[in-house]
């Protein structure tokens, strides 16, 4: 799972957060997991939940590769 992290500006605090994951979560984890990470932007960068944003992208195995192999 890789995490991306985007704020546009000091002024402007709505993060884009993008998780690329391998398939296979149940809608259920994702929820949780995309609440888990709102909670922790808000805490910790101060940005509002409101404007957070969560994307999920979920990639096939045989589409990762790691040092020229596939993972």
């Amino acid at each position: 799972m890789s995490v991306f992290f985007t704020v546009f500006s000091s002024e402007v605090r709505m993060p884009i957060i993008k998780v690329l994951m391998y398939t296979g979560r149940s809608q259920q984890q994702k929820d949780e997991l995309a609440k888990a990470i709102t909670d922790a932007v808000e805490a910790i960068a101060k940005a509002p939940r409101d404007q957070t944003i969560v994307v999920f992208q979920e990639v096939v195995r045989e589409h990762y590769y790691v040092g020229g192999r596939r993972a």
